[in-house]
């Protein structure tokens, strides 16, 4: 028996079983002891491309590889006539090949054997043909001379530049530079299109700061040829420098540009058509001119673009739709638009399509009385036409086979018999293309036969998934089915497969899977069997494996690995190290669950894998020991090629400690604006010791070197000797330069002053330049070695173009850019107006508009009111609100006050002037309405009755007692009524509820929230104050009758309360 694990591979075995309705196909295995004694039809296996370009600089190989038995022989067409191979001595055929070799190297034209080559191999039982192949030799044919003008056009026209390269074979690759070899920038104002032209949307100045020259790239010879350069003159309206636009928010009309609505440049019109193959991308262009530079959109008419395979690229100017099919025929446009207008092109795209297989014609291996068919269907468009061939001859002039009957798209064979082997061809072909295919047909009568070694033991993991494999052959193909252990019922099922190869699948192989299974290939000419015997085992597995772990030098360490296993198979254990065997030194010891090592170094720093197998399977675990050590200081720093801004510094390295060193990281020292600071100079990796150190000039430096490694930094080395370089005016401006008020008429100018690598000289100044921006004024300026200038005497908030310029003892620094900055706020003046209405008597709205002078950047409103009537005036209240905001709304607590408001506007300085408006006082027929409702009720006269009768009667008895002379109490009835009206008198005394007041200085607001009092009152603007009022804001003094203590107080006679008065504090 012959022991293997999972699958068993038969060297030169390949099987493979095809079923098709009645056609049963099979093809003859490879084992050279069948392929000896069968028959079988010529093959065609490799072959070169049907458009074959070569390069003329190599031999000449065109491919033609073919099986079959007997070996087949081969010959040649070009360009439809035999090509006698044997009259050339440049051609040869490599040997057991149909190859041809073309050889150059005694001389030669390639292009002299150019021309269409087909491959015919043929045997005793048929030929078979290779598809047409057209062989082409690149070329790479040099640019035409030409001379090109001076190109003159005016700033804002449209431009295309015409590239027109040689045609060569393949095409080449264009892409354009300028004559120094520099590319040239493209957006979507300037781009290259798919014919390799560069188009200009508008020319602008800048673009005749350089030449233009197209290059074509060429594939096979690797060479770049450049056109002559053109070069451009623009013609500007404005020909001021173009730094002086650089800020302008319009640079077209800055430049005195007229703006212009799109127009294509490429295609033209307004419609166009296009077609493309099936399967190849399909590629839609539009390019467009205009001022400002168009955008470009794409669409499809009635539906959507495809997202799976779409791509907008050259800045949305093309779209690329990729593996096209019919679906993807229709009309798509493209939509130019700009601000000042919109265009579109219509493209009319349809989809044709060389031949392509829907069922390609297979070998067919017949035993004899079998019948059986070819089916060769394409599709394509327009639709393919079929022709079938044998033996490399139409099929209409071959010799009559009264088996075969042809009809259209397939050949049906009936009762085949020995000797109707034969090879058929189908072609498939329309205008755009064609399709060849090879199908033999063998006519074979071969009794069954086992292919696999006999009586096999397979081994395998329990619930792994197996094959059993029992690989046959026969003519007519057999049938084959499994049985275990001598049972009569075959397996299928459950958790068994059969597949047609023969092989049987366990899916998840099982403890009572276990056992002898056997096959048996049954045909009409016999039969054969053979065993498979089935052993289920108990998977490995690793239980407990090592962990990652970080130590110390010179620790100990363990890394476990202990191991569950089948006991029937035998278990090896290996250490791997950073994935290769690990040598088990004498400071290793290797147990039955682990791994130790003692004295830990550097070098054990890694991967560390248990490795736990048997013949069956393996399981593994790893971690990694990290042994913890910083590298050494670098050491002996020198400096030489010593130049004006550049110096090389070396060191050499210390010692990693077991952690490879990754960077360098080089420090620098100067002396005279930070002296004893360092800082980080450059970076460099950790495997040079040597670098070319970039310098500023004017400083006097002095370098150290750290090394860094995964577990951290060296100490820095000591460092090396100094070196001063030369001076040199300043290279860059101040960054960060801003200008701002700090108060009203001033403007402080600030800046990022440069530091001790940027100064490059001594003294370093800064001349600061300023003028009022739209304005003729010329510039002021002024020298400074502060980080800050003020400007005095400005007006409130105008903006100022600055401009801050470095300069040292050795000149200046390039001309700085302007920024604008703005001088000092002032408080705003009063809002324009305030509008007050009142649309019913709950609410009061107020609207308002901005200042007229904001004097800067409003940052929001203040509003303060404050309820009246009359001299009697409330808390004042203040809402605060947005720069946006120019609406309030106001929720009134009585319809009787009036409001006293007072707006004002802000500013960061402050707020600025008011603006005073009252609500308007309220219409006279709502007082006459509540007098009117109070005197007319009944109980209202009958209490004014009584008050009368009882009036007339104390008169009458304080009469006749006054008259008889006796003595009444009236001083008692006095007091008693002295005493209910200083209840009613009392301003201490209101009708609120004490449960509801509010806390002391605050305010409810109508959205919940509490307002705070203004310290400042609105007396100051107003009649008084003795008027009191509720913490709403609602006025008492209407309702409560006040008694003037010092008058009560003189006179023993109380003032009469008005009854209505009194009415109206109940109401």
């Amino acid at each position: 028996m012959v022991m293997r694990q999972y699958l068993l591979t038969y060297s030169g075995v390949v099987f493979a079983l095809y079923l098709h309705h009645v056609i049963r196909a099979i093809e003859v295995p490879l084992d050279p002891n069948i392929q000896s004694e069968l028959s079988q039809p010529p093959t065609i296996t490799e072959q070169s491309v049907k458009d074959y370009i070569v390069d003329p600089r190599d031999n000449i190989f065109i491919e033609c590889e073919a099986k079959g038995n007997p070996v087949p022989t081969f010959s040649w067409t070009r360009n439809g006539k035999f090509f006698n191979v044997a009259k050339d001595p440049k051609v040869s055929m490599q040997r057991r090949s149909g190859t041809l070799v073309i050889d150059f190297r005694g001389g030669g034209r390639p292009e002299d054997y150019e021309g269409e080559y087909q491959c015919s191999a043929r045997n005793e039982y048929g030929t078979a043909l290779s598809s047409k192949i057209l062989l082409q030799v690149s070329r790479s044919p040099l640019w035409p001379k030409e001379h090109l003008d001076l190109v003159e056009i005016d700033e804002g026209s449209p431009l295309t530049l015409k590239c027109n390269p040689p045609p060569g074979l393949p095409p080449p690759v264009i892409f354009w530079m300028s004559s120094s070899m520099e590319p040239i920038h493209q957006d979507k104002r300037v781009s290259q299109g798919q014919n390799g032209d560069l188009y200009f949307s508008n020319v602008m100045l800048q673009d005749a700061q350089t030449d233009y020259s197209c290059n074509a790239r060429f594939h096979f010879t690797h060479t770049i040829q450049q056109k002559n350069p053109y070069t451009l003159k623009v013609q500007t309206k404005n020909p001021h420098n173009e730094t002086s636009f650089r800020n302008h928010t319009d640079m077209y009309s800055a430049r005195g540009v007229m703006e212009t609505t799109p127009s294509f440049m490429y295609p033209y019109g307004t419609s166009s058509n296009q077609i493309v193959l099936r399967g190849v991308d399909l590629l839609l262009e539009c390019i467009a001119s205009g001022v400002p530079a168009p955008d470009i959109m794409w669409y499809k008419k009635g539906g959507e673009l495809p997202t799976d395979k779409t791509k907008l690229e050259n800045f949305n100017k093309a779209l690329r739709i990729t593996n096209v099919s019919e679906e993807d025929s229709g009309e798509y446009f493209c939509l130019a638009s700009n601000k000042m207008g919109s265009i579109r092109h219509t493209i009319s795209v349809r989809v044709k399509a060389a031949p392509y297989w829907l069922d390609e014609p297979q070998n067919l291996i017949l035993a004899p009385g079998e019948d059986g068919r070819l089916v060769c269907r394409a599709n394509g468009n327009p639709k393919p036409t079929i022709q079938w061939l044998v033996n490399g001859e139409p099929i209409e002039s071959a010799p009559p086979n009264p088996s075969r009957e042809v009809a259209g798209d397939t050949i049906v064979f009936r009762d085949t018999q020995i000797g109707s082997s034969a090879v058929y061809q189908c072609n498939a072909s329309n205008e755009h293309g064609y399709l060849l295919a090879n199908a033999f047909v063998s006519v074979l009568d071969v009794p069954p036969r086992i292919l696999a070694p006999r009586n096999q033991l397979i081994k395998v993991i329990q619930y792994n998934r197996t094959l059993l494999d029992c690989p046959f052959f026969g003519s007519p193909i057999p049938t084959l089915r499994w049985f275990k252990n001598g049972q009569g019922s075959a397996l299928d099922g459950e958790n068994y497969q059969r597949h047609e190869n023969g092989s049987l699948e366990i899916n998840m192989a099982r403890k009572e899977d276990q056992g002898i299974y056997t096959c048996v290939a049954t045909n009409i000419l016999g039969k054969a069997e053979n065993q498979v015997r089935l052993e289920i085992k108990d998977p490995t597995r690793i239980v407990r494996g090592p962990e990652d772990l970080i130590v110390k030098r010179g620790s100990m360490v363990r890394l476990d690995c202990r191991i569950k296993h089948d006991s029937t198979l035998k278990l090896t254990v290996a250490w791997l190290k950073d994935d290769t065997p690990l040598y088990i030194g004498n400071r290793m010891k290797k147990e039955d669950d682990g791994l130790i090592i003692y004295g830990v170094a550097e070098k054990d720093q890694g991967d560390y894998t248990c490795v736990a197998s048997t013949e069956l399977d393996k399981d593994s675990a790893k971690a990694f020991l990290t042994v913890l050590e910083r590298p050494e200081r670098p050491r002996d720093l020198e400096l030489t090629d010593l130049a004006e801004r550049s110096v090389r510094l070396t060191w050499i390295p210390g010692d990693d400690n077991n952690s490879p060193i990754t960077d360098y990281v080089v420090q620098f020292e100067e002396d005279k604006f930070q002296p004893g600071s360092w800082y980080n100079h450059s970076r460099y990796p950790g495997s040079v010791n040597s670098a070319v150190l970039r310098l500023s000039p004017y400083v006097n430096y002095q370098f150290r070197v750290i090394a860094v490694n995964e577990v951290g930094s060296s100490l820095p080395s000591l460092p090396s000797e100094r070196y001063h370089t030369i001076g040199a005016s300043p290279e860059i401006n101040p960054t960060g330069v801003r200008g701002a008020g700090t108060q009203k008429n001033n403007m402080e100018i600030t800046w990022t002053p440069l530091n001790a690598t940027q100064a490059y000289g001594p003294n370093l100044r800064y001349i600061v330049n300023w003028r009022q921006r739209d304005t003729r004024e010329s510039w002021s300026n002024e020298t400074v070695r502060t980080t800050r200038h003020v400007v005095w005497n400005t007006p409130i908030y105008v903006p100022y173009e600055i401009k801050v310029q470095a300069e040292n003892d050795f000149g200046r620094a390039p001309e700085p850019d302007v920024i604008i900055g703005y001088s000092g706020e002032d408080l705003p003046s009063a809002p324009r107006y305030i509008r007050i209405r009142q649309p019913n008597l709950e609410t009061i709205t107020l609207e308002w508009d901005h200042p007229e002078h904001p004097n800067g950047i409003l940052t929001g409103y203040n509003l303060r009111y404050q309820a009246f009537n009359g001299s009697k005036t409330g808390r004042t209240l203040v809402e605060t609100f947005s720069p946006n905001q120019t609406r309030f709304t106001l929720k009134r607590t009585d319809p009787i006050s009036r409001y006293r408001f007072f707006l004002r506007a802000r500013t960061q300085v402050g707020d600025g002037e008011s603006i005073v408006e009252e609500s308007p006082a309220p219409l006279n027929e709502a007082y006459t309405k509540n007098q009117v409702d109070i005197a007319t009720q009944g109980w209202f006269i009958g209490l004014m009755c009584a008050i009368a009768l009882l009036v007339l009667i104390l008169l009458i008895v304080c009469f006749i007692k006054r008259s008889r002379g006796g003595k009444y109490p009236v001083r008692e009835k006095v007091e008693v009524l002295d005493h209910e009206d200083h209840k009613v008198d009392d301003p201490s005394f209101d009708y609120s509820d004490e449960d509801n007041k509010e806390p002391p200085g605050s305010h409810t607001s109508l959205d919940g929230t509490i307002k705070q009092e203004s310290d400042d009152s609105l007396v100051d603007y107003g009649e008084g104050g003795e008027g009191q009022f509720n913490e709403d804001g609602s006025f008492i003094g209407q309702y409560t009758v006040k008694k003037d203590k010092e008058e009560t107080e003189g006179n023993e006679s109380s003032e009469a309360t008005s009854p209505v008065n009194a009415i109206y504090s109940l109401a």
